[in-house]
């Protein structure tokens, strides 16, 4: 059966003035997947990531997320999307609940949902004690791990992720990505960026960037295959290096 695709792009071209930012990106994500877009800084991926989002119009080039049209339907894609920032996206002075009541309000949520959802939510993650304490007193493992729960709290199609476990120890990293997969096993896409190349590994497919342009798309086993490489570390390098 074929998959889903839940994000076409078609010829994507993004300028400023005489830079181009995204050099004609063409790629397609599948519902329920795991994909990563991955390169250093100044590739182009918080750029494309802004369109994605809704949040910028391309130049050029034809772009659909979550079935809806990125240069006439902006409203429907946010509404449709969740979206985690790498700078930490929650307010430090309203306490955990709060933050849950005032995020799945702006999704449209009823009281009564919010209310069934924060007990499940503070369930799950065994912080019922936590309920009322100000964002600013938990520590950085926990707020990423609210911040990325909170993102998909109103249940949206599409999750993306921009440098998610920035600063995070390996334990806390490791507990992110089996809520990552928790997420995807519900049916949701997670569209993650990172700079670590461990977590490409954790990734359905990978996309690389180089200079604006995708220099490779594929699983991470059949990557390290085509460039003979031990780790997807080495792919990067290959890539990077050209």
């Amino acid at each position: 059966m074929a998959q889903q695709v839940i994000i076409k792009v078609d010829n994507l071209v993004k300028k400023f003035g005489n830079f181009t930012a995204n050099d004609n990106l063409t790629f397609e994500v599948f519902k329920g997947e795991i994909f990563g877009f991955l390169g250093a800084n100044g590739a182009g991926k918080t750029t494309a990531l802004r369109i994605l989002c809704g949040l910028s119009s391309p130049t050029s080039g034809q772009v659909e997320v979550a079935g809806f049209d990125v240069y006439k339907q902006t409203n429907k894609i946010k509404m449709n999307i969740g979206y985690m920032s790498q700078k930490f996206s929650l307010y430090e002075d309203l306490t955990v609940r709060e933050n849950i009541r005032f995020f799945a309000g702006i999704y449209g949520l009823s009281r009564k949902i919010i209310r069934e959802r924060t007990d499940e939510l503070l369930n799950k993650l065994n912080i019922e004690e936590l309920g009322d304490k100000l964002i600013s007193s938990l520590p950085l493992g926990w707020k990423q791990k609210l911040s990325f729960s909170i993102a998909i709290f109103h249940r949206p199609q599409i999750v993306f992720l921009d440098e998610p476990t920035g600063g995070v120890d390996p334990i806390t990293r490791r507990q992110f990505w089996d809520m990552i997969y928790d997420a995807s096993n519900d049916g949701i896409t997670v569209f993650v960026t990172t700079h670590y190349m461990d977590e490409a590994e954790y990734c359905n497919r990978v996309s690389i960037m180089v200079d604006g342009r995708i220099e490779a798309l594929d699983t991470p086993e059949t990557l390290k295959k085509t460039y003979n490489a031990k780790n997807m570390n080495e792919v990067f390098l290959m890539l990077a290096r050209k």
